[in-house]
């Protein structure tokens, strides 16, 4: 049967070179994927990539990424550790909440115990 749509099995094997898992530093679901580098004149980057890296002009988190390409997440991560080895994109863990309380912040608190 000639003709026929190969399947999505196969797509995704083509996808990721068949690979299941992303090379180098592993990442999880609440990781923030940002662009780096648009790179629209590669020729090299499929549709998917491309994608990533309009998505991720604005931070994104991993799981939002698989779910706006409609993609399993171990091939989403394949595509994001592809674009991360490239250097076109940054996979950062969240930064923890303490951490993310401007430091003007902490001086007002600071200010008003001293007036205590």
């Amino acid at each position: 049967m000639t003709g026929q749509d190969p399947g999505p099995l196969i797509r995704l094997f083509g996808l990721t070179g068949g690979r299941a898992r992303p090379q180098g530093e592993a990442f999880d679901l609440v990781a923030i994927v940002t662009t780096v580098s648009v790179a629209a004149e590669r020729a090299d980057l499929m549709l998917e990539h491309l994608t990533v890296l309009s998505l991720c002009r604005k931070p994104c988190p991993v799981a939002d990424v698989a779910a706006h390409l409609k993609l399993p997440l171990n091939i989403t991560r394949v595509i994001l550790g592809d674009l991360r080895r490239e250097g076109l994109v940054t996979i950062d863990r969240p930064r923890p909440v303490a951490q993310m309380i401007d430091e003007r912040i902490y001086r007002e608190v600071l200010n008003g115990l001293r007036r205590l």
